[in-house]
C-alpha cells in the first residue's frame, strides 16, 4: 500500500523556541558616526582619569581600555589598534612597569572588540557586555602571564575583578558615549 504525502502546514506550537526564531535583541543599531571631535575628547579625558592613583587598586577596572574598545566595536575607522598601541605605550611609562604590558593588553582587547564588530553590532549593550568580559580576561591573562613570567612571580588573583567591573561598566559607557548620537536621533524625530 502506497502513502500519499502529507501536504498540510505544519502546526506550530506556540512557546516552542529554536535556534531558527531567535532574533537579536537589537534590531536599530546606531548608523549616524559620532563625531571625532567627541571621540577624542573622552579618550583623552579618561587618560587622564587614568593618571590618578586610585588605578594602584588591583581589581579598579581600567576605564581607558574600556572607552579605548568601545570605539574600536563602534568606530573602528577613528579608533584603531595603533591607538590601544599607543595609550598603552603611555600607561606602561606613567607606571614605570614593564614596557609593552598595557600596551599588549590594550591592543589584544582592541582586536577581540574588532574582530566581533559585525557580530556585536547586532546586540544591545548587557549582551556586548557578556562577550566583552570574555575578550577582557582573555586580555588581562595574557598581560599578567607576561608579567609573571618576566618578574618571575604571579601576583594573585585579584586582578580578575577589573575584567568584571569592565563589563559591569559597559551598558554604563554605551549610554553615555551614545548620549551625542540620541540626542541628535531624538530631535530628528520631532523634526518629522
Amino acid at each position: 500500500m502506497v502513502r500519499k504525502p502529507d501536504n498540510s502546514a505544519p502546526v506550530s506550537r506556540r512557546g516552542a523556541s529554536s535556534l531558527s526564531s531567535l532574533e537579536p535583541i537589537d534590531l536599530s543599531p546606531f548608523k549616524r558616526p559620532s563625531s571625532g571631535l567627541f571621540i577624542w575628547f573622552t579618550i583623552l579625558l579618561v587618560w587622564l582619569i587614568s593618571l590618578l592613583p586610585w588605578r594602584l587598586w588591583q581589581p579598579a577596572p581600567d576605564l581607558l581600555l574600556l572607552v579605548i574598545a568601545f570605539w574600536c566595536l563602534n568606530e573602528p575607522q577613528r579608533v584603531s589598534m595603533l591607538t590601544a598601541f599607543f595609550f598603552g605605550l603611555a600607561m606602561d611609562v606613567h607606571d614605570s612597569s614593564l614596557l609593552g604590558g598595557h600596551a599588549l593588553v590594550y591592543v589584544l582587547a582592541a582586536y577581540g572588540a574588532v574582530a566581533l564588530r559585525r557580530r556585536l553590532q547586532h546586540f544591545n549593550a548587557v549582551i556586548q557586555a557578556v562577550h566583552m568580559l570574555l575578550i577582557f580576561v582573555a586580555a588581562k591573562t595574557v598581560g599578567r602571564v607576561v608579567y609573571a613570567w618576566m618578574s618571575g612571580e604571579w601576583a594573585g588573583w585579584q586582578w580578575l575583578w577589573s575584567p568584571v567591573f569592565m563589563a559591569i561598566l559597559w551598558p554604563l559607557a554605551d549610554l553615555l558615549l551614545h548620549m551625542p548620537q540620541r540626542r541628535l536621533d531624538d530631535n530628528d524625530a520631532g523634526s518629522v
